[in-house]
C-alpha cells in the first residue's frame, strides 16, 4: 500500500472514529437513531469541512461521498451496539482522542500540500481536530471539550508540530508525507491526550477575581 492509499484510509478511519464519538454522545443523552446519525455525521465531517473551506479547496466529502457514507454507517451501527458498551463515556473520550490525533496529522499534511506555513498547518490541525466536536457539543447544549481546561487542543498542536518537525528533518516539506512522520505525529497527539485522560491533567485556569 503506497502512502497515498494510507492517507486515504487514515482519513476514512478518522471520520469513522469521530462519527462513533458523536453517536456515543447521542447515546449518553438517549436520543433516537436519526440523532445518532446527525451527530455522527457533523462530528465526523465538521472539522474537515471547515478546513477545506478555509484553504479554498474542494470539500472532501463532496468529492468522495464515501466519507459521508462511512460516518452514517458508523453512527448507525453504534446505535445498535451502544447498549452493549458498559462504559459509554470512557469509550467516547478515547474514540474522540483517536479521531483528534488522526485528523491532526491529516490536516498538517494537507496544509503542506497547499504550501501553507507551519503556523497555518498547526492551526488547520487544531480546527480539523476540534470543530466537529464543537458542533456536536453545541447541538447537545453542553460545554465544548476544547473550552474546558482539559488538554485537548494542545495535544493536537503538539501532534501537528511533531509531524512537521519530522518532515523537516527528513527534508520533505511539500506534503508528500511519509510513514515515520505520520506515526510520530499521531503518537504524540494521542499520547498527550491519553495522558491527560488517565491522570486528569489540565491546563491552569484564569483565577477568579479576589474578594474585596
Amino acid at each position: 500500500m503506497d502512502i497515498g492509499q494510507t492517507l486515504y484510509w487514515i482519513g476514512l478511519a478518522g471520520c469513522a472514529v469521530f462519527a462513533i464519538s458523536g453517536a456515543l454522545a447521542a447515546a449518553e443523552k438517549q436520543h433516537d437513531i436519526m440523532s445518532f446519525i446527525l451527530l455522527g455525521v457533523v462530528t465526523g465531517i465538521g472539522g474537515g469541512t471547515v478546513r477545506d473551506l478555509i484553504l479554498d479547496r474542494p470539500v472532501f466529502w463532496l468529492v468522495d461521498p464515501l466519507y459521508l457514507e462511512v460516518c452514517i454507517a458508523a453512527a448507525g451501527l453504534t446505535f445498535f451496539a451502544a447498549r452493549k458498551i458498559k462504559f459509554k463515556h470512557k469509550a467516547l473520550v478515547w474514540m474522540d482522542a483517536a479521531g483528534m490525533a488522526l485528523f491532526s496529522i491529516m490536516a498538517a499534511q494537507i496544509s503542506q500540500q497547499w504550501h501553507a506555513s507551519w503556523m497555518v498547518a498547526m492551526v488547520m490541525a487544531m480546527i480539523t481536530a476540534s470543530f466537529g466536536g464543537i458542533i456536536r457539543d453545541v447541538l447537545l447544549d453542553q460545554m465544548p471539550v476544547v473550552l474546558e481546561p482539559e488538554i485537548y487542543v494542545s495535544a493536537s498542536l503538539l501532534g501537528a508540530l511533531g509531524y512537521l518537525l519530522t518532515c523537516s528533518f527528513q527534508g520533505v516539506e511539500d506534503g508528500s508525507a511519509n510513514y515515520l512522520a505520520l506515526a510520530i505525529g499521531f503518537s504524540i497527539a494521542f499520547s498527550v491526550r491519553g495522558a491527560a485522560i488517565i491522570w486528569d491533567l489540565r491546563l491552569p485556569k484564569f483565577p477568579p477575581p479576589a474578594a474585596e
